[in-house]
C-alpha cells in the first residue's frame, strides 16, 4: 500500500495545534508532512483568535474616540466604515495565515492540500481537487479542531442564525442581535456589536455570564455590559422563534418571566463539536469519549501511532494549549524528554472591555476543594496608571492557601488583563508564592504593580489599599 509519499509524523490540520506540532517535529529530525483542506492556520488564525481581536480593536478605538473629550481631544461624530472594519480583519488574518505558510516552508514540511481520511491507523487518504493520494505515516498528529455546536431549534443557516464565522464577515451591522451562550466567544461578539451600534441580547444558561470565571469577575462584567445597554439574561434560555416580514422575533425564557425579541440575526456561541466525521475513523479503533478523542498526559490515544491536540481533543478549547499539545506530541514521538501536558495552569483571556484574564481556581472551587482561602484584591481604580488611562474598572484578585502561600487562582478583570496574567501563570510554573509577587518590584507607574498589591492584600502586607 506504500506509495512513496512515506513520513515519520503526518499532521493532520494546520491551525496553532497542527502546525505547532508539525515544526517541532521537523526540528527533531523527523520527516513531516501536513494535511490541511482550507488555509493553513486553522480556526485560530483564518476565523478565530487573531481576526476576531481585529475586529474587538476596531471598537475598542472606536469607544476610545467616543470618550476623547475626557482627555482634552476633541473628535466628533466618528463614523463607521463596516466594510473597512472587515477588511482590517480579514486583512490580519490573511498576514498570519503567510506568516505559517512560511513557516511550513522554511521548516521543509510538505503541505498536502484536501481532506484526510484514514485508510488504516497508518495510511491516510487525501481527497481534493487533484484526485486522492495515499500518504503513509509512521505517527499521527490529529489536530482537525472543532466547530460550532447548533442549538436544536436554532439551525445555521448563515445569515440570520450565524455562528462565530459568519459573525465577522456579515455584510451589513444588523440593527439588532440576539447572543445565546455567554462564554469568551459570546461575551466578545456582544460587545462588539453593541459598540458599533446594535441593540444586543445576550442570554445564557447558566446563573453569570463567563460561566467558568471567578463570580466577582463576572459581575464586574456584566454591570459594565448592563450600563453599556447590553440586555442581559441569565438563567435564561431561548425557546422559540417566530419569523416575520420585519425579521425574527424570539422568546426568552428568564427567571421573571418570558419576554420577546426582535432581532436582525441570531448568534449561537453555545460550544463547540470535534471535527471528526470525515476521518474514517471506524478504520482505526480511535475511542471518543462526549464527541472528543480521548488521549493522555502526552496526547496519545487508545490506538499506538496515533496523537490527538487541540480541540478535537477535548477541553482546555484554547489556541495556546493546542499549540503546548502539538509540541508534546512531536517530543513524544521522537523521544525527547518532556513532562507531559497539564492543563492546571492554562490561562483563559476574554478580550471584551473590561477585559479577563484568569488562571487556576476560582475563590468558589478552591473552597470547594477544602482548601483554607485567603483572598487579597487590589481595585483599579487605585491603581496610578489605570487612572492615567481612563480605565479603572475592575481588580486583581488573589486565591491564596492560608498555609502555605501557594496561589491557587489568579483573576482579573480590567485593563490589560490578558497580558497581565502572563506574569502569574510563569509564577505559577515555578511554584512562587504570594510572598514571592508580594515582594517582587514593579515598575511605577505600570498595571502590574496590581498584581503584587492584591499578592499583598492575600497576605495582609498590601500598602496601597
Amino acid at each position: 500500500m506504500s506509495t512513496g509519499n512515506s513520513y515519520e509524523a503526518v499532521v493532520v490540520g494546520s491551525g496553532p495545534g497542527g502546525y505547532v506540532a508539525a515544526i517541532r517535529s521537523a526540528q527533531l529530525g523527523l520527516k513531516t508532512a501536513v494535511i490541511e483542506r482550507d488555509k493553513v492556520g486553522g480556526i485560530c488564525l483564518n476565523w478565530g483568535c487573531i481576526p476576531t481581536k481585529a475586529l474587538l480593536e476596531s471598537a475598542r478605538l472606536l469607544d476610545e474616540m467616543r470618550h476623547a473629550s475626557e482627555f482634552g481631544l476633541i473628535c466628533d461624530n466618528p463614523r463607521i466604515d463596516w466594510p473597512g472594519v472587515i477588511k482590517k480583519s480579514r486583512d490580519a488574518a490573511t498576514k498570519m495565515s503567510k506568516g505559517v505558510e512560511y513557516l511550513l516552508k522554511k521548516n521543509k514540511i510538505d503541505v498536502h492540500k484536501g481532506t484526510a481520511s484514514f485508510a488504516d491507523p497508518h495510511h491516510l487518504k487525501v481527497s481534493g481537487n487533484g484526485g486522492t493520494t495515499t500518504l503513509e505515516a509512521k505517527h499521527v498528529i490529529l489536530a482537525t479542531g472543532a466547530r460550532p455546536r447548533p442549538l436544536p431549534g436554532y439551525e445555521f443557516d448563515g445569515q440570520t442564525t450565524i455562528g462565530y464565522h459568519e459573525a465577522m464577515v456579515l455584510p451589513e451591522l444588523p440593527k439588532r442581535i440576539l447572543v445565546i451562550g455567554a462564554g469568551a466567544i459570546g461575551v466578545e461578539f456582544a460587545w462588539f456589536y453593541s459598540v458599533m451600534g446594535a441593540e444586543v441580547m445576550i442570554v445564557e444558561l447558566m446563573d453569570q455570564i463567563l460561566p467558568i470565571e471567578d463570580a466577582e469577575v463576572a459581575a464586574v462584567v456584566e454591570r459594565s455590559f448592563v450600563k453599556r445597554g447590553i440586555a442581559v439574561r441569565t438563567s435564561s434560555k431561548a425557546k422559540g422563534v417566530k419569523k416575520g416580514k420585519s425579521g425574527r422575533t424570539y422568546t426568552i425564557e428568564t427567571p421573571k418571566g418570558s419576554e420577546e425579541f426582535r432581532a436582525d440575526a441570531c448568534l449561537v456561541a453555545v460550544g463547540v463539536m470535534a471535527n471528526t466525521e470525515q476521518l474514517s475513523i471506524d478504520k482505526t479503533g480511535l475511542e471518543l469519549h462526549k464527541g472528543f478523542f480521548k488521549v493522555d498526559a502526552f496526547m496519545r490515544t487508545n490506538v499506538p501511532g496515533i496523537y490527538a491536540i487541540g480541540d478535537c481533543a477535548g477541553a482546555p478549547l484554547l489556541a495556546h494549549a493546542a499549540s503546548h499539545e502539538g509540541i508534546c506530541a512531536a517530543e513524544t514521538i521522537a523521544g525527547h524528554p518532556n513532562p507531559g501536558i497539564s492543563h492546571d495552569n492554562v490561562p483563559g483571556c476574554t478580550y471584551c472591555h473590561p477585559q479577563v484574564g484568569s488562571v487556576g481556581l476560582t475563590e468558589k472551587k478552591a473552597r470547594e476543594a477544602g482548601h483554607n482561602v485567603s483572598v487579597g484584591k487590589y481595585l483599579f481604580r487605585a491603581n496610578g496608571r489605570a487612572v492615567a488611562g481612563g480605565e479603572t474598572d475592575g481588580f486583581v484578585k488573589f486565591v491564596v492557601d492560608k498555609k502555605y502561600g501557594e496561589v491557587l487562582g489568579v483573576h482579573i478583570v480590567g485593563p490589560g488583563a490578558p497580558e497581565l496574567i502572563g506574569e502569574v501563570v510563569l509564577g505559577r510554573q515555578f511554584e512562587l508564592t504570594a510572598e514571592s509577587f508580594a515582594r517582587t518590584i514593579h515598575a511605577h507607574p505600570t498595571l502590574s504593580e496590581a498584581v503584587m498589591e492584591a499578592a499583598g492584600d492575600a497576605l495582609g502586607v498590601a500598602i496601597h489599599i
